[in-house]
């Protein structure tokens, strides 16, 4: 039996209706390798529909180990065509580009949208810490102390701004559908990794 155009958005209002939550709109962000020779790299969003459709891919690049990822990735979302749809910020980790921090407060008093940073392992911050202390980047290490608190949810590590824990457990829920990872990060990190090498490598 054939539905017809109206009978069509009818079932398609009443599957939203049913399943409100997986209709929300995320980017997934994530930087395409790089070397030490390289002064640029390549950093990718991913607009994503919960975890299942991939609604548009957006680019910028910024400095390896630079100050600008904060600007350029504010830029990159600001002056698409998608800023308005877009409801949470998925970052794999709280930096790009090797040492460029992103100023995780920043990011959400621009854009106006929460952040979730995620990983799959629990970041060793003392390291890193020493790290940037050494090369005398002492402002880094102040962004990475206000990103807030690592926490386990599920099978990630996550530091969030803009929302609680409980919103945050909803977001992963609906996005990680085929890895532990946020579906629209991991597009991304293949994606970045193809364009930068020629094809993807390694898990993603």
């Amino acid at each position: 039996m054939l539905i017809g155009e109206r009978g069509l958005l009818d079932v398609q209002f009443l599957s939203m209706m049913h399943h409100p939550k997986r209709q929300i709109r995320v980017i997934g962000i994530d930087d395409g390798p790089f070397t030490r020779q390289d002064k640029k790299v390549l950093v990718l969003g991913t607009i994503y529909r919960g975890g299942d459709f991939m609604d548009g891919l957006i680019s910028t690049t910024v400095t390896r180990d630079g100050t600008d990822a904060t600007t350029k990735i504010v830029r990159m979302i600001a002056k698409s065509k998608f800023h308005d749809q877009i409801q949470y910020v998925l970052l794999n980790g709280i930096a790009v580009a090797g040492f460029n921090v992103i100023n995780v407060r920043q990011l959400y008093e621009k854009l106006g949208i929460p952040i979730l940073i995620v990983v799959r392992r629990m970041p060793d911050l003392l390291n890193i810490v020493q790290v940037l202390r050494r090369l005398k980047m002492h402002r880094k290490i102040a962004l990475i102390e206000q990103a807030g608190n690592v926490e386990r949810i599920g099978n990630v590590w996550v530091q969030r701004t803009g929302m609680t824990k409980e919103r945050a457990e909803q977001v992963l829920r609906i996005t990680c559908t085929r890895s532990f990872n946020p579906e629209p990060i991991r597009i991304a990190h293949i994606i970045a990794a193809g364009i930068v090498k020629g094809e993807s490598r390694g898990r993603a």
